[in-house]
């Protein structure tokens, strides 16, 4: 499992800037992480129950906290703070990030919903 040799957070353009041991770098937004974030209140509790996150563009990140050897809690300036974003979910996120962003603007559209504020 490949794991950070530099956690950045960029505060005005909202991006955590990430490398990684093998060489491998990725620039995630904070509304990304935001509306990723492996906690139960946006993952659900089980398969289909994962909340839609809507008006997130704005989301800052106002604090960052080492969780062991294996994790970061991030937490974000709308309060939301119960996510540990292990190494390898963080990789996961910058790897996949082209679907992920599709695939999180498609149900967006198909919920008549939006990134901005609600």
């Amino acid at each position: 499992m490949p794991r950070p040799t530099d956690i950045k957070l960029h505060q005005k353009s909202r991006v955590l800037e990430l490398q990684f041991d093998d060489g491998y770098e990725c620039n995630l937004t904070c509304e990304y992480l935001r509306i990723n974030s492996p906690s139960a209140a946006v993952q659900g509790h089980g398969p289909g129950q994962e909340v839609l996150q809507t008006g997130k563009q704005g989301v800052g990140i106002s604090g960052l906290e080492p969780t062991g050897n294996y994790a970061l809690k991030i937490i974000f300036d709308d309060g939301h703070d119960s996510g540990l974003f292990t190494w390898d979910y963080l990789y996961g996120l910058g790897k996949n990030y082209e679907k992920n962003w599709q695939d999180y603007l498609t149900k967006l559209e198909a919920a008549g919903k939006s990134r901005g504020s609600s």
